[in-house]
Parts: C-alpha cells; sequence; structure tokens
C-alpha cells in the first residue's frame, strides 16, 4: 500500500503570513481523538451567553467586537478579473442591511429564503444575513432549469428568494404563479413584474440590527440531495450545526485566522455553504471567491496572486488540472499553498500522487453528506496519507462499518470487509430531518448508527476506504444527480415512452448522465429527435444536470411491477454481472 508522508511534518513549524509560527493540528491524533468533546468544542464559540446563539454572530459580528473588524471577510473576483474586498466591518454592515431589508418586506423568524445566484458578493451577504435575522437559508445551483428550481421551492415553501434579472426572466418568471407561498422576490440588477429593487433596498435599510437570538435546535439551512426515486428531499440543519462547522474547519482543513481560503465550490450545494461560507469565516480567514467558471491559467495565477494558503476543491477540477500537465503550474508561484484537500466524490490515488508530485503536498481527501452537515472522515495536515483512502473519523466522531446479518445490525470489524458506512448520531451539524419526510427521516437510522447509503471498507490502522453507492444517486462534476428527476423531464416530452437514467464512468466529471428512452407509437428514432431531446433536457434541467448521452430502446427493462431496473441497465452498459434477475417482467436489449 502506498502511503505519502504528511505534507508538513509535525514537528517542523508553520510560517503563517503573518509571519508567526503555528504547528500542524493534531500531531498525536488518538491523542486528540481520545480528548475531544463536543462540549469543549462548543466553548470556542462566542454563543450569547444564555444558551441562544446564531451562526452569522458567529461568522461576522463576533470578530468585529474582538476588533478585527479591519480585516478582509471576502475577496471577491469578477469574471473580467477585477476585484472587491469586504472586510469584515463592511460584511457586518451589509448583513444587517439585508436583515433588515427582509423585517421591511415583512418576513419573520422562521420564514425561508431562497438563493438563486452565481458566486456574487449579494449571495454571501444574503445568506448572512438570512441567518441574521432568524430566517432559513436554502441556496438553489444557478444551473438548474425552472423545474427543479420549483420543486425544491414547493418543498420548502418558498418566502421569498434573491436572484438577478436575467434568471427571473428565464427560469423564475413562468413558474412563479406555481409557488402560492413565495410573496417577495429581490433582484440584484433592477425589478420588474412585482419584484423588489435589492440595491435600492439595502441603501434604503438601517446598518444596525439587533442579531435573533436563536435556540441551538432552530432550523438555519435547507439543502436539497436528490433521492434515486421521488422528489428531492430538504435536509434540515440547525443553529447548533456551527459548533460542528467551526470544529471541523479547523481540524480537517487546518483553518487558522489570517489564513487565504479558497473554496471553489459553488453555494449552491451544501460544501459551498459549510464550507465555503460558515466554517471558514467562524476561523476568521479571508476568502477568495471566484464569479468565473474552471480556467486552468486562470485558477494557477489566483492560487499565486491571492498567495492561497488553504485550497479546498473538487475530483474533477483535480482531473482536469492533471490533464493540463504539471507543467502548467511551473510558471506560478504557489509556495504559500499550506494545505489541499478534496471533497464531491472520491479521489482516486493517481490524483493524490500527481498532486503530491505536482505541489510537493498531496490533496487530503474528505468524507461527508449533505445529511452529515460537515466533513466526518479526513486526511489531516499531520498524518500520513494513504492514495484513494478517505482517511480517519474527526475527533467527536464515531464511524463503523455495518451489515444486516440474521435480521440484526451488526459492526463488521475485520479489516477491510464490505458493508455500509455508518456513524453514531449526535454530531451537532447532523441533519435534524427530511423535510415533511418524518419515516423516510427515520430509515436513516438503526440499532444506534445513521446508515449513510454509502458502501466503504476500514483497513487496519482505521483508515477508511470507498467501495461505492448503495443506491443509483449519481455524482456528476461534484453534483449529486437523482436519475428519478431526469427521466421524469424526459417523460415530459410527447415522444417518450419510458426512460431510466444511469451515471456511467467518466475521466473528468467522475461518472456522466446516461439515458436510455423508449418511444411512444408514432415516434421514430432518428438525429433531429436525439437533438429535440437533448435540448428539452436542458431546457428543464440546466445543464449540470441533463444527460450528456440519450439512447433509444425498443423497450426498457422492468420488474413486474413495472420499475425501470436501472440496476440492469448500468451492468449491462458496463459489462457487469447482471445479478438477480427473477423479477424481470420485460426486456428488449
Amino acid at each position: 500500500m502506498h502511503t505519502l508522508r504528511a505534507a508538513r511534518m509535525t514537528s517542523d513549524p508553520i510560517i503563517k503570513p503573518d509571519g508567526t509560527r503555528a504547528r500542524a493540528n493534531m500531531p498525536d491524533y488518538a491523542k486528540a481523538y481520545a480528548a475531544f468533546s463536543w462540549a469543549d468544542a462548543e466553548r470556542d464559540i462566542d454563543g450569547f451567553g444564555d444558551g441562544s446563539l446564531n451562526i452569522a454572530h458567529e461568522a461576522v459580528d463576533r470578530h468585529v467586537a474582538a476588533g478585527h473588524g479591519a480585516q478582509v471577510a471576502i475577496r471577491w473576483i469578477a469574471k473580467a478579473g477585477d476585484s472587491r474586498d469586504i472586510t469584515y466591518s463592511e460584511l457586518q454592515d451589509l448583513t444587517n442591511r439585508f436583515a433588515n431589508v427582509l423585517r421591511n418586506q415583512g418576513l419573520e423568524k422562521g420564514d425561508r429564503v431562497y438563493s438563486l445566484l452565481g458566486r456574487l458578493p449579494d449571495l454571501y451577504i444574503a445568506a448572512l444575513g438570512t441567518l441574521k435575522a432568524g430566517c432559513v437559508f436554502c441556496p438553489l445551483f444557478s444551473a438548474f432549469g425552472p423545474e427543479p428550481i420549483q420543486s425544491r421551492m414547493e418543498i420548502g415553501q418558498a418566502n421569498a428568494i434573491i436572484t438577478s434579472s436575467r434568471l427571473y426572466r428565464r427560469k423564475l418568471k413562468g413558474i412563479r404563479g406555481n409557488l402560492p407561498d413565495l410573496r417577495t422576490v429581490f433582484l440584484i440588477d433592477g425589478d420588474e413584474d412585482a419584484t423588489i429593487d435589492l440595491n435600492a433596498a439595502m441603501n434604503a435599510a438601517n446598518d444596525t440590527f439587533t442579531t435573533e437570538r436563536m435556540q441551538p435546535e432552530e432550523t438555519a439551512l435547507l439543502h436539497f440531495t436528490s433521492g434515486t426515486t421521488g422528489k428531492p428531499k430538504g435536509v434540515v440543519h440547525v443553529h447548533q450545526a456551527v459548533v460542528a462547522h467551526h470544529a471541523t474547519g479547523r481540524l480537517a482543513l487546518d483553518l487558522r485566522p489570517g489564513d487565504t481560503y479558497w473554496c471553489t465550490a459553488d453555494p449552491g450545494w451544501v460544501t459551498g455553504t459549510s464550507y465555503g461560507i460558515i466554517a471558514p469565516l467562524t476561523n476568521r480567514v479571508t476568502m477568495i471567491i471566484d464569479e468565473a467558471e474552471f480556467d486552468v491559467d486562470r485558477w494557477y495565477a489566483t492560487l499565486a496572486r491571492e498567495a492561497v494558503t488553504v485550497w479546498y476543491t473538487a475530483p474533477t477540477a483535480i482531473r482536469m488540472l492533471m490533464k493540463a500537465g504539471a507543467s502548467a503550474a511551473k510558471p506560478h508561484d504557489l509556495t504559500a499553498l499550506r494545505f489541499m484537500a478534496s471533497v464531491g466524490e472520491p479521489l482516486n490515488p493517481e490524483a493524490v500522487i500527481w498532486s503530491n508530485n505536482t505541489f510537493t503536498m498531496p490533496f487530503h481527501d474528505n468524507w461527508w453528506q449533505t445529511e452529515t452537515g460537515g466533513i466526518m472522515i479526513a486526511n489531516y495536515a499531520a498524518m500520513d496519507v494513504r492514495p484513494g483512502s478517505m482517511g480517519k473519523p474527526l475527533p467527536g466522531i464515531e464511524a463503523g462499518i455495518v451489515a444486516v446479518e440474521g435480521g440484526t445490525l451488526r459492526e463488521l470489524t475485520a479489516p477491510m470487509a464490505i458493508g455500509e458506512l455508518a456513524l453514531r448520531p449526535g454530531w451537532p451539524s447532523m441533519m435534524r430531518g427530511y423535510l415533511h419526510e418524518q419515516a423516510r427521516y427515520e430509515k436513516c437510522f438503526r440499532d444506534g448508527w445513521y446508515l449513510s447509503g454509502d458502501l466503504a471498507m476500514r483497513d487496519a490502522d482505521g483508515y477508511f476506504w470507498f467501495v461505492g453507492r448503495g443506491d443509483d444517486l449519481i455524482k456528476s462534476a461534484g453534483h449529486l444527480i437523482g436519475p428519478f428527476e431526469v427521466e421524469s423531464a424526459l417523460l415530459e416530452h410527447e415522444a417518450v415512452a419510458e426512460a431510466g437514467v444511469i451515471g456511467v464512468p467518466d475521466e473528468t466529471a467522475g461518472e456522466i448522465v446516461k439515458a436510455f428512452v423508449a418511444l411512444k407509437p408514432g415516434f421514430e428514432a432518428s438525429e433531429s429527435l436525439l437533438l429535440e431531446l437533448t435540448g428539452h433536457a436542458r431546457k428543464r434541467l440546466g445543464p449540470a444536470v441533463a444527460p450528456k448521452e440519450i439512447v433509444f430502446r425498443q423497450n426498457l427493462p422492468k420488474t413486474r411491477s413495472g420499475k425501470i431496473m436501472r440496476r440492469l441497465l448500468k451492468a449491462r452498459e458496463l459489462g457487469l454481472p447482471e445479478g438477480d434477475i427473477s423479477t424481470l417482467e420485460s426486456d428488449e436489449r
């Protein structure tokens, strides 16, 4: 088994950007793990002294109160290359104004505020201002089409949304009448059709606001994750989650006050909120936010110019950097980099070894889910990395490999035994429910374990290794895609009788969405129909979710109950064993 030495030896001091010296966190993992308690971690945040707290207070206000208002909180880089700095003091004023804007529009504690924006300062201000006001923040990925947007806003009973004029006209205007709970639409660049000009409202608002004192179990965040069947799941997280966000940012990502940190994830996904907003700001770093999409030269130039010390990105991006070759990095001074981490899907061993050779340190993979709210298992700064492993559990997290044997859930202790990855419940960022789906939530817990649905192994030294998903969920370029949602959009087309969707391996994206379609009588497969279906899917779902490949079939394999057997489609596509097909009713290869 190939093992890479820790990027920084534990005996070597780390020179921080301000010239001070600090040692890598957890030089003795076993000792740190044994001594850790969430009660101690809670003392690392301020709260309000009466048992109440608020994520936005921990991320912004307490730093200003402690005299750090002049530090840059956000450095935003526009597509054109110009930048804007927002200090912690300015961020406090702006988030106060946004909270007052919500109040002025009649939005109260507990109301649900959605965002549909790219990586713009307005999004980050809205997220924190929403939390200050005691409202629930729910980010949407700006590449979604109208139908994924509508379904998520319906489930979450959205009361307000912040978006742009372009996105409003293209994606929201046509569905607004289907959203009875939606009272307010804020536009960052004007107003039209009973919307509110956010800039004007912000300018008119007061820059002082008394942050809501929230109880630890009151809802703060709503994230959506697609299931393999049925509608998307609304995952509920509470203000208490900030305890885990803060601690895991320090322990798993090695964040330190004064760091310059770049998380490339979009806040439309949970990583971009937990580790693109909350964890870095509670740890008082300067966050780099780039409006533009991936570009090899731009990314390397940004890392060098901004002297990024901690970098958190995705395997898809890492594979694209690999494709460009190590030579692309050589012209850039990347010596400020202290720690690099990967998230979104398992990082293949080749990428870890490549990064070690290219940057003289490896990318540190970690594992968590929307449901866990924060990093649960990770490769730490002071530990040796085993390429392909997700690492070891964070302090405060008890992880195990479990399986049902004889009707009983049992932990598997033999090294490299394959089973379901499970966690003991109780960490602060654990989801508190699936919105409106209590039974579905309860199915995630059994015999004292939270069941992740992922298959994994644990080696003799306590490193965990990802094996595969226990369901049909597709992970493409870090995005979780539910086949049912894609199939439903395809079935809306008048020519489509049946649709089955699977993920197939892709060197860059990890997986891509592939759809198998059976046509209704009177329609014939053709290149023009293929183009029409592709355009239809992209319009309904957005390019991030729509299938990259569509194949026509006379019929699709189904069970006797009419359920399309995606497992069988995937097995045949990849040349894998078909397994038990005793329930197969119809089939057409």
